[in-house]
């Protein structure tokens, strides 16, 4: 019975998947927990056997079945080659958890893994203040800063066409140009709404996202939400590739920064470019892990 009941709840979990059910509706939080119910159900599967529950095995064994092909791709490397002489774009993304994260370590871990762009999500004018003083203004002399909304941009590299994207979302998105390899590449700073509080208004922040897409483009942040979230799959659909499913690193949780369970920070990017390397790192101050990832401009076709 209690085997049952297990598989009851993983079959929820799948039907939600399946369907599309969490987008906008509070099955989004259960979803991301989707991972963890595979390897449960890995674990129910040769009890049933043993117990010789001939159906509920048979139900267990297509249920990890249907995970397996849903998860699986992630663990597996895409296999793309990069030139070796292609021009690289080191990126970062930081929540800054309302400018509580360390300075002086943010300002290290740039310098230390030689960022080109950073962004940094719940950011104010007291968070701006203290990592120019920590030393980012001589790291990363050009910005495109929104204190008073949400999410800032540093970059190494001088910046053009800063400002918000147009798409309506809860906190207005901030975008800015730099020049990799003579190719102009649009980063846009990420952070959705949670799906906890308004799940409509989080599926409408992710959705809207999608008219952003295009294959020079590198959205990098708290998006709120892991590869199973339906807006995420619809997102990624949209043409952009997520850098960690790329590499085959499908276990790379950000969220929360002392006991990560789940990821919900991402870079993603256009057909253009490649990704080389992603990295996690733990900072002083903040919920959540920073992200670091190299990519390399291959424009489709090369």
């Amino acid at each position: 019975m209690l085997c049952a009941v297990a598989l009851g709840a993983v079959f929820v979990l799948v039907v939600v998947r399946l369907v599309g059910l969490d987008a906008g509706t509070p099955f989004a939080l259960p979803i991301s927990g989707l991972p963890f119910a595979a390897v449960g159900t890995v674990i129910v599967l040769p009890a049933l056997l043993a117990l010789r529950a001939k159906w509920l095995s048979v139900a267990a064994a297509a249920l990890v079945a249907l995970q397996v092909l849903w998860l699986a791709p992630r663990f597996v490397a895409d296999g793309a080659e990069v030139a070796a002489d292609a021009p690289r774009l080191r990126v970062a993304t930081s929540n800054s958890l309302h400018s509580n994260v360390d300075p002086r370590a943010l300002v290290e871990l740039v310098r230390s893994q030689r960022v080109d762009v950073l962004a940094v999500q719940e950011l104010g004018p007291n968070g701006v203040r203290l990592l120019d003083e920590a030393g980012m203004r001589e790291l990363m002399p050009h910005r495109e800063l929104h204190p008073e909304i949400d999410t800032s941009i540093y970059s190494r590299l001088p910046l053009s066409a800063g400002g918000l994207v147009n798409q309506p979302t809860t906190w207005p998105q901030t975008t800015a140009t730099v020049v990799v390899g003579g190719h102009p590449v649009r980063i846009i700073g990420v952070h959705t709404l949670w799906p906890v509080e308004k799940p409509a208004a989080w599926t409408a922040d992710l959705r809207a996202l999608r008219a952003e897409a295009g294959p020079n483009v590198v959205m990098l942040g708290d998006f709120n939400a892991t590869l199973d979230h339906t807006p995420m799959r619809e997102l990624l659909a949209a043409g952009l590739a997520d850098v960690h499913a790329e590499l085959g690193r499908g276990w790379a949780p950000t969220w929360p920064a002392d006991r990560p369970v789940i990821q919900i920070d991402h870079v993603l990017h256009g057909r253009s470019l490649r990704a080389v390397s992603a990295s996690e790192h733990t900072l002083p101050g903040t919920d959540h892990r920073a992200v670091v990832a190299e990519l390399a401009y291959q424009a489709e076709g090369a």
